[in-house]
């Protein structure tokens, strides 16, 4: 993956965490009955999925990538935009470091099982699913948006500038 397309992808999350600002708080934080229940559990998780499969699978800089449940009533969005920013640098770095093999099998233990489970994955496949993990919650967090009587932006790559 170049930089531009994951650059696509920072656009969209942007659009994405800029309307979330504009939210009522108590909407950020309702459970909705679906996905990770609520636009703020569920942003966190998108973040965690790079922190955990580039950052600690690939990367290694972790062995504890996820968030506790009990951590998550504390983050505001300013926490959670920081956690993205944070992907930005796992994502560059993967780029940097594996760019020219993106193909190159990885086969290790996932880092942060309790019981050990041994995967063998490329860097690349590890990349396109955490970003269509993100999308698949993004398109989750606008149905809960739409479902408190929001009317959420375009958050589609098509509307991205080159």
């Amino acid at each position: 993956m170049l930089q531009q397309e994951y650059g696509w992808v920072r656009q969209t999350r942007g659009t994405l965490l800029d309307f979330c600002g504009k939210l009522d708080s108590n909407h950020f934080t309702q459970t909705n009955g679906f996905g990770w229940q609520s636009v703020r559990d569920t942003l966190v998780h998108i973040a965690d999925c790079y922190v955990a499969w580039l950052g600690s699978f690939v990367l290694l800089k972790t062995k504890k990538p996820l968030t506790p449940r009990e951590e998550l009533h504390n983050l505001r969005l300013e926490e959670i935009k920081a956690r993205f920013e944070q992907v930005d640098s796992i994502v560059n770095e993967l780029l940097e470091l594996h760019g020219h093999d993106l193909d190159v099998l990885i086969e290790r233990d996932i880092p942060w099982r309790e019981t050990p489970e041994r995967l063998s994955i490329t860097p690349r496949k590890l990349l396109m699913h955490t970003i269509t993990h993100e999308f698949h919650h993004k398109g989750q967090i606008v149905a809960m948006l739409r479902q408190m009587g929001y009317e959420p932006p375009n958050t589609d790559v098509l509307g991205t500038e080159d």
